[in-house]
C-alpha cells in the first residue's frame, strides 16, 4: 500500500471509528433519557445498508465513511406527533439535554482511556531515551553529550524516547527553559538546562525541533557481527572490536563509520582501521569491497554489523495498565489545554495546528509501526475530539452546552434568533480553524 493510499485508508478508519463512537455516546444516553432516536448512521450520504430496529430506530451504513450522526425526534425540525411528544428532545429537562450533548465527548474520553489501557497491556515497543546532539545545536551548546540517557525532564520521569519528546515538544510550544536529568557514559548524574526561551517566536514545532537538535544516539561503532569471507573478517577483525578511526579520521559511533567507509574507500579501497580490542589499541588494514545490486555497484562495505538499538517495551498487567492509562489521559489533557492557552495568549504559534492531511500522515505511520502505536494514536485523536467538541463554539457540543448553561441561569431557553446568530459565528470560527490547519499542512508539505 502506497503512502498516499495508506494515509487515506487509515484516516478513514480513524475518523470512522472515533466519530461513530462519539455519536454512539449521544445515542446511548438519549435512549436512556427517553428521547426517540429516528436514525443512527455510520457514515454520511446515501445509505448502502439499512434496517429498522424493534425500537423504531433506523440503523444505516452510508457511502461516505467519515464518521456518523444521530437524528433524534426534535420539534425544531418539524411537527411532532402528539403521541410521541414525551419522547421529543427539546421537551426534556435541561439536565437531560446536557447529559445527551455531553455524552459524545464523554464517550471519546472513555475510548481514550480504553485505548491507552489496551496499548499498555499489549506493550508498546520503543527506543531507550539515549541521546546525542546535532553539531552546533542548542542541545549541544547546553551540554548534551553522545550516549547521555535522559532520566527525567522537568522533574517528570521518562522511560522511552517518545515519552521524552512528548514532554520536550510541549515545552517547546511555550518556549520555556527545561531542565533534564541525564546519566552520562561514565554513569555520573548531571543536570542540563535547555534554554528554550532563546528560540525565536512564531515558528512551528518542526523548526523548533531542528534548532534544538536533540536526537536518539546511534549505536557505538562496535562490530556486533563480522561476516565470514568479507574484508573485515579477512583482515582479522573480531566480534566486539570497537572501531575508533578510519584512515586517521575519528569514529565516535556507527553512523559516523557508515559515512567514513564509503567516503574514504572512494579515494582508495585500502583502509587503515584503528581498533580497540579488550581495551588495547591495534591497527588493521582492510580492503573495502563494493557491493552490487542488480549488477550495478552501489556502495563500499567491509562486512561488519551494527549492535542493536536499545529497545524498551512498556507492558503492564491489567491494574497497572489502567493506572498508566489514566495518568496518560490526564497528562495529555493538561498538555492540550496548556497548548490551547499558549496559542490564545500568543505564547505558541498557531502554525502548530494540524488538519486532516497531518492526521492522515500520522495515522499511516503509526499503523505501520504496529497495533500498540496505532492504539496510542487513536487515543490521542479521540482525546483531541473530546476537547475540541467541548469548546464553547456554537455548532459544537460545547456551544450547545453553553446555551443550556445560559438557560439554567436565566430560567428560559436561548432565543431562536440568538441561536441562529451563534450558529453563523460558530461556523465562521470552525471554518477559520479548519482553513488554518489545512494551510499549515500544505505549508509543511511544501517545506519537507
Amino acid at each position: 500500500m502506497t503512502s498516499f493510499f495508506g494515509s487515506v485508508f487509515w484516516l478513514l478508519v480513524t475518523l470512522g471509528v472515533l466519530v461513530t463512537f462519539h455519536e454512539f455516546g449521544h445515542y446511548w444516553v438519549a435512549r436512556r433519557c427517553g428521547v426517540k432516536v429516528l436514525r443512527f448512521s455510520v457514515g454520511f450520504g446515501r445509505a448502502i445498508w439499512k434496517r429498522v430496529g424493534r425500537d423504531g430506530t433506523e440503523y444505516q451504513v452510508a457511502m461516505i465513511p467519515l464518521g456518523g450522526y444521530v437524528k433524534m425526534l426534535d420539534a425544531r425540525e418539524g411537527e411532532v406527533d402528539p403521541a410521541l411528544r414525551e419522547q421529543e428532545f427539546t421537551g426534556k429537562s435541561v439536565w437531560k439535554r446536557i447529559a445527551i450533548v455531553a455524552a459524545g465527548p464523554g464517550f471519546n474520553l472513555i475510548f481514550t482511556i480504553a485505548a491507552f489501557w489496551l496499548m499498555f497491556m499489549l506493550g508498546r515497543p520503543d527506543i531507550a531515551p539515549v541521546v546525542t546532539a546535532a553539531p552546533q545545536s542548542m542541545a549541544a551548546r547546553a551540554g548534551i553529550q553522545p550516549g547521555d540517557r535522559i532520566l527525567s525532564i522537568g522533574g517528570q520521569a521518562v522511560g522511552t524516547w517518545t515519552d521524552a519528546m512528548d514532554v520536550v515538544s510541549n515545552a517547546l510550544l511555550g518556549r520555556t527553559p527545561l531542565v533534564l536529568t541525564v546519566r552520562g557514559g561514565n554513569h555520573q548524574l548531571r543536570q542540563v538546562t535547555l534554554p528554550l526561551n532563546q528560540l525565536p517566536p512564531d515558528e512551528d514545532i518542526g523548526q523548533y525541533l531542528d534548532q534544538l537538535g536533540l536526537q536518539p544516539s546511534p549505536p557505538p561503532a562496535v562490530a556486533a557481527t563480522v561476516v565470514p569471507g568479507k574484508p573485515a573478517a579477512l583482515a582479522g577483525m573480531h566480534v566486539d572490536d570497537r572501531i575508533t578511526g578510519v584512515n586517521g579520521q575519528p569514529v565516535d559511533n556507527y553512523a559516523t563509520l557508515q559515512k567514513l567507509i564509503p567516503a574514504e574507500a572512494g579515494k582508495s579501497p585500502h583502509l587503515s582501521l584503528s581498533i580497540l580490542r579488550d581495551g588495547k589499541p591495534i591497527s588493521l588494514n582492510v580492503d573495502a569491497q563494493r557491493v552490487a545490486l542488480d549488477g550495478q555497484p552501489v556502495n563500499w562495505v567491509i562486512g561488519v554489523g551494527a549492535p542493536p538499538t536499545e529497545l524498551v517495551t512498556l507492558r503492564y498487567g491489567p491494574l497497572k495498565a489502567l493506572r498508566a492509562s489514566l495518568e496518560s489521559t490526564w497528562r495529555n489533557t493538561t498538555q492540550t489545554f496548556n497548548m490551547l492557552g499558549k496559542m490564545l495568549t500568543g505564547q505558541a504559534s498557531a502554525r502548530n495546528l494540524s488538519g486532516v492531511i497531518g492526521i492522515a500522515s500520522v495515522a499511516n505511520a503509526s499503523a505501520n509501526m504496529g497495533l500498540p502505536w496505532f492504539l496510542q494514536f487513536l487515543a490521542l485523536i479521540s482525546l483531541s475530539l473530546a476537547i475540541l467538541n467541548l469548546l464553547p463554539i456554537p455548532v459544537l457540543d460545547g456551544g450547545h452546552l453553553l446555551y443550556y448553561v445560559v438557560e439554567l441561569i436565566k430560567g428560559s431557553p436561548v432565543s431562536e434568533q440568538a441561536m441562529i446568530v451563534g450558529q453563523y459565528i460558530g461556523l465562521a470560527l470552525l471554518f477559520s480553524l479548519m482553513g488554518l490547519a489545512f494551510y499549515n499542512d500544505i505549508h509543511r508539505m511544501l517545506l519537507s
